[in-house]
């Protein structure tokens, strides 16, 4: 009986556990990164023909801008002649945060970098598309959240800062995994002492810790 529950738990931790467990987080990756991409693109078509040459304020200095952004994220490098790597750059900090997802072990971590992948994706999409004529990847990033003291964004935007800053926070959250067992004997004496009760035997193994619920063997 023993042998078979140590058996029985070794599967459930075991290689395909771990399996599972990284098709479960690539699945909530996956399904992240669609929902990012799916509202930044469907924003940017509703940008696209509603606003057009006019503004929509909203509240305080908030307001509805349309623009076009050759740079980076947030307008960065908007005008420069290095704004024609910026999508090579993209798809390495792609490649990178999808690799990275193999060491994401919660649910949060999955959910940062599906935000990530979505907003990269995002911009990339109309660096692609939407090019007016121009060469592959030579169209500009359609932004339209204009605060008038920050730099005009979109959501695609949005979803690589929230998931970067929720990513810090997983790895925060993280339980610490590394270091010795700080008493490996009180650890292995317990272990001992269950595996006899589960054998039948009531005598506490030699050198190990004694069952407090066994009676006192007389002596001889």
């Amino acid at each position: 009986m023993v042998d078979a529950g140590r058996a029985a738990a070794a599967e459930g931790g075991g290689p395909a556990s771990s399996a599972r467990g990284a098709s479960r987080r690539y699945g909530l990756i996956a399904v992240v990164a669609v929902i990012v991409l799916a509202a930044d693109q469907l924003s940017k078509a509703w940008a696209l023909d509603a606003l057009g040459e006019r503004t929509i304020p909203v509240v305080w200095t908030l307001r509805l801008n349309l623009a076009r952004n050759t740079g980076a994220a947030f307008s960065v490098g908007r005008g420069t002649d290095w704004g024609r790597y910026i999508p090579l750059l993209a798809l390495v900090v792609v490649a990178v945060v999808v690799i990275q997802g193999r060491s994401v072990t919660s649910k949060l971590g999955a959910v940062a970098i599906g935000m990530i992948v979505g907003g990269a994706l995002g911009n990339l999409v109309d660096r692609a598309l939407r090019t007016n004529g121009g060469g592959f990847f030579s169209g500009g990033v359609i932004d339209f959240i204009d605060f008038q003291w920050w730099p005009i964004f979109n959501v695609a935007d949005m979803g690589v800062v929230v998931g970067g800053l929720l990513l810090v926070v997983a790895s925060l959250r993280a339980p610490a995994t590394d270091g010795p067992d700080p008493n490996p004997s009180t650890t292995n004496g317990a272990e001992a002492v269950a595996d006899a009760a589960a054998a039948g035997d009531p005598r506490p193994p030699a050198g190990g810790a004694a069952d407090p619920a066994s009676p006192e063997t007389p002596a001889p």
